[in-house]
């Protein structure tokens, strides 16, 4: 059995992925102050969510509670994932990829080509992740972050839209259900 939300426990495979609505601030705050040394403020993610043509905000539930979240902004050229988090107790269960898989997949549903984000330098699971999704490093930010201060990671995928990223996405949906199987 998988562990606990809102004091139930649950199996990965209950994960589900949402759009964003105010009602989930209370849990993405609280996740926010775990997982990040200088959170986002629930201004800052009002404002996000108050443009929707510009910004996709996606929650992953296991039944009423927030495991994680993540968001993206539509640029001109490109998509650019603002923020990736999930709760400490739901990290290493296929959270973040299922979370990941589906803003790509709105980047690709709005015709976009290429995906970017930063990383820290010092985040080598969540570079690992990015890479399993056909990022690669094109760049770096020097001091971007702020407590502790670090360079960012600028990472990069292109031709999202082909026929190979499509199967790449499928093997990577066929990983988790396998492991979820197992699990």
């Amino acid at each position: 059995m998988g562990p606990e939300v809102s004091g139930i426990a649950a199996a990965p495979a209950l994960v589900s992925i949402a759009p964003m609505r105010r009602r989930h601030l209370r849990a993405i705050m609280a996740i926010e102050q775990q997982v990040y040394p200088t959170p986002w403020t629930q201004s800052l993610f009002l404002s996000e969510l108050g443009m929707p043509a510009s910004r996709a905000y996606l929650v992953a539930k296991v039944g009423r509670g927030v495991v994680g979240y993540g968001g993206i902004m539509w640029a001109p050229d490109e998509a650019h994932v603002t923020t990736i988090a999930v709760d400490p107790r739901w990290q290493r269960r296929h959270v973040a990829t299922r979370l990941l898989m589906a803003l790509v997949r709105e980047a690709i549903g709005r015709n976009f080509t290429a995906v970017t984000l930063e990383v820290r330098v010092s985040a080598r699971g969540a570079q690992d992740l990015y890479r399993r999704f056909g990022m690669t490093p094109e760049g770096a930010r020097k001091d971007y972050y702020a407590r502790p201060v670090e360079d960012a990671v600028v990472m990069w995928v292109r031709e999202i839209d082909t026929p190979e990223y499509s199967e790449l996405l499928a093997g990577l949906e066929r990983r988790v259900a396998a492991a979820e199987g197992a699990g």
